[in-house]
């Protein structure tokens, strides 16, 4: 079964920069979605961005203009650039293998998670 593992989490400052990494062990083409997932203490986890295998992205609200996210279909890997992050980007951060629909993804496979704390 395909593993998922994040890196590139840590703390920086409120307008600071992180790219989050997440690797895959093997062909990640089976899953027709893959996205970022986000936990703060005290609340749900909720879905940051999303990117099908080829092209379109969904991007929650809350980081449209900020978040980027991007996938390297060759090395398996998925990305999430982090600019101009606030306090409020704080959390737990997980990467997901899935299923359609792009904008409400059905999780199948989670990796670990990476910490971001952004300090005020």
């Amino acid at each position: 079964q395909v593993q998922l593992v994040e890196s590139g989490g840590g703390l920086v400052q409120t307008g600071g920069s992180l790219r989050l990494s997440c690797a895959a062990s093997g062909s990640i083409f089976s899953f027709d979605v893959m996205g970022w997932y986000r936990q703060a203490p005290g609340k749900e986890r909720e879905l940051v961005a999303a990117s099908r295998t080829w092209g379109s992205r969904y991007y929650a609200d809350s980081v449209k203009g900020r978040f980027t996210i991007s996938r390297d279909n060759t090395n398996y890997t998925l990305y999430l650039q982090m600019n101009s992050l606030k306090p409020e980007d704080t959390a737990m951060y997980y990467c997901a293998a899935g299923l359609e629909p792009i904008q409400a993804p059905i999780p199948r496979i989670w990796g670990q998670g990476t910490q971001v704390t952004v300090s005020s």
